[in-house]
């Protein structure tokens, strides 16, 4: 049976060119009445809407009228398994894993816990407009099956791995240097590269590793150096004190990775606020990124990341909500907190470049480029389509705008799922608000959502 091509109409956003690179209005193609072109789950073209009808009149036909189409929202570090204890009130770093996140994850070597854990979290992602993220487990490799199941079966991409821990952590949440190794290899084998699915080499951070731990798993990814890496970094003052106290031969925070095979392209560095000059230019030089998780920092009182010194120096940065410890599921308020930490460190942040942070640079981080995070034709079709009128105040100033950029703007300032009117991941229609939309192309979420969603 030959596969109808699908004509997804609306206002259309193309942030083609790095806005940090160039000025945004040379980094970006506005049409008010555009046109993607969707065909066998990707981008076949996009331009003006009127020429692609009739190039295509075969093509079945979604209309979103004013609403404006992107890319959807790549989330490039998080936790699922801290679903359920985001928001929780008033603790530092170290108090925060104590206290609420080692006893939550202890839960998850129950397999039907993990599972209703994974679903809801993805559907919560969905419902914000994110299609992709990279988020760490539990030391349970039922933990890793759970998320990666539930996002094959919702066509994600999606970037996960076993969080090994061996040291500093619970009875019940510590492996050991070989069984990390080995359960993560497992892992690797039956999960990388499987439809959408991309496997992450995941230490928590150097004060829950031991050296061996470490050496171990820079050692399976020399082996498997497509994979990602993904960890934390200089997050708070207190955390590098104490990596200086277990690592005293360390020139550096940065060195208990590199030492062990752990930096280089495609290794995630979550929060890098307090890294020193030779820090930062190491990783610029090696390839590896940094993550920026705004309302996380300021939620647990971390510190500023500063965005634009970063671009400036010529790092890869990606874009995250750092679910539970950042207290909010949604890209858009991510953005919003991005703006305000950047007004704080002396540059206000344009919102092509919010945007662009919030897609194609997380998927460059994550090393997706070509795959998420742009509408080039071959492109994943994975699309979030915004309602830039979603609530009575967004309304009442987008009445006002006069270009692309103040009509975006207040929703990335003051929206959330309520300005998510569809998104489609790999071409497949998901109405978050509004349950089925068209048979066979609308996926309602999950019963616990839905009902949150009032639906």
């Amino acid at each position: 049976m030959t596969d109808t091509a699908t004509l997804i109409l609306g206002q259309t956003l193309d942030i083609h060119t790095n806005p940090f690179e160039v000025a945004p209005e040379d980094a970006t193609v506005f049409r008010r009445q555009g046109a993607i072109l969707v065909r066998d789950g990707r981008i076949s073209g996009h331009g003006d809407a009127e020429t692609l009808r009739n190039a295509h009149p075969e093509a079945r036909i979604q209309d979103h009228g004013k609403c404006l189409i992107l890319p959807g929202f790549v989330d490039a570090h998080a936790h699922y398994a801290q679903t359920a204890i985001i928001a929780s009130w008033g603790k530092r770093l170290i108090d925060w894993l104590n206290d609420y996140t080692f006893p939550e994850e202890m839960r998850f070597g129950d397999p039907d816990y993990a599972t209703a854990m994974a679903g809801r979290y993805l559907d919560l992602l969905i419902a914000h407009g994110t299609t992709s993220v990279a988020s760490f487990c539990t030391i349970h490799p039922v933990s890793v099956d759970a998320i990666f199941a539930a996002a094959e079966t919702r066509g994600m991409a999606i970037a996960a791995g076993k969080t090994c821990m061996d040291r500093n952590a619970p009875d019940g949440l510590r492996d050991d240097a070989r069984s990390a190794y080995d359960q993560s290899k497992a892992l690797l084998a039956h999960w990388h590269g499987r439809r959408r699915a991309t496997y992450a080499i995941t230490p928590r951070f150097s004060p829950t590793s031991s050296p061996e731990q470490l050496e171990a798993l820079g050692a399976l990814w020399a082996e498997h150096p497509d994979c990602l890496m993904q960890t934390h970094l200089s997050e708070q003052t207190e955390e590098i004190a104490w990596v200086r106290e277990l690592f005293p031969g360390a020139h550096d925070y940065l060195d208990t990775y590199e030492a062990h095979g752990l930096l280089q392209p495609g290794a995630l560095f979550g929060h890098a606020i307090w890294l020193t000059d030779n820090e930062r230019a190491r990783i610029r030089d090696r390839g590896a990124a940094l993550i920026h998780c705004p309302t996380s920092n300021t939620f647990i009182g971390s510190g500023l990341f500063d965005t634009a010194r970063a671009m400036g120096e010529g790092q890869i940065v990606g874009l995250a909500t750092d679910t539970g410890g950042g207290s909010s599921f949604s890209m858009l308020r991510t953005m919003a907190t991005a703006y305000e930490v950047g007004q704080l460190t002396g540059h206000a942040l344009h919102p092509a470049q919010l945007l662009w942070l919030a897609t194609a640079g997380s998927a460059r981080a994550m090393r997706m480029e070509d795959r998420i995070g742009g509408l080039a034709p071959g492109s994943d079709a994975d699309l979030v389509v915004l309602d830039l009128a979603s609530t009575p105040a967004i309304a009442q100033r987008y009445a006002r705008a006069e270009s692309i950029w103040e009509s975006v703007f207040p929703t990335i300032m003051m929206g959330d799922d309520r300005a998510i009117r569809s998104v489609y991941i790999a071409g497949r229609r998901f109405d978050p608000r509004c349950g089925e939309d068209e048979p066979g192309h609308s996926r309602p979420l999950n019963p616990l959502i839905a009902e949150s969603l009032g639906l």
